[in-house]
């Protein structure tokens, strides 16, 4: 772990509780003196903190400095990812965290069973374990749109990820691509997008919407 996710980080003082406390004093067994790194995933400084106190239920922090280290993706990708099982989202998740996309919105396209529902919160603290393992310096977006077409109001130029006779190509310069759920694009939402803007793999494989998911990112950012 590269750092210590906490909101507050940046006050002056700072106490630890519950699971925080539990992280330093039982699984990496500090003490008082040593110096402890945060971040608050909003501000993109790194702040450090000696620990002043240390009892069996809290830590007390003093802040020492905090430095503007930055810490993501060096190319900005936003992913409308058409709504699959939110157990299977919450896997691929953090994959996609480390590797720096910037931004996802979670689409109700055609083919998407509408009883699926994001769990907002939960995302949020797979994406806060996940960036204190890679060190990310700010917190990924998550957003939802209820169908494909008012997504691509809101981003026109988006490319959508099919069977194409465009190849992706590694590190194309993509900003923004939709890919689908489990059983594909309906015709209709094929027919939003221009042909130029409809891009595919090198394989005769049919990949998952997971799988597809990664090798978009891997392909684009790394």
């Amino acid at each position: 772990m590269l750092y210590l996710y906490h909101k507050e980080a940046s006050v002056s003082q700072l106490t630890l509780l519950g699971a925080e406390h539990r992280y330093i004093f039982k699984v990496r067994r500090h003490k008082v003196g040593d110096m402890l790194s945060l971040r608050n995933l909003e501000d993109g400084l790194l702040h450090r903190y000696t620990i002043t106190y240390i009892d069996k239920s809290s830590a007390v922090l003093e802040l020492k400095d905090s430095q503007s280290i930055e810490v993501k993706a060096k190319i900005s990708l936003h992913i409308g990812w058409c709504m699959i099982e939110p157990k299977n989202i919450e896997k691929v998740l953090p994959l996609l965290n480390e590797m720096g996309v910037e931004r996802i919105t979670f689409i109700y396209c055609m083919r998407s069973q509408k009883s699926f529902k994001i769990d907002f919160k939960r995302l949020e603290k797979i994406l806060f374990n996940s960036s204190q393992q890679s060190g990310r310096s700010q917190m990924m977006q998550l957003e939802m749109s209820e169908d494909l077409e008012s997504f691509l109001m809101q981003n026109p130029q988006s490319k959508m990820l099919n069977f194409s006779e465009n190849k992706i190509t590694p590190q194309e310069s993509i900003d923004t691509i939709v890919i689908g759920c489990e059983g594909g694009f309906h015709v209709d939402e094929v027919n939003l997008f221009d042909p130029e803007n409809i891009v595919g793999f090198d394989t005769p494989l049919i990949l998952k919407s997971e799988s597809a998911v990664c090798a978009v990112v891997s392909k684009v950012l790394l």
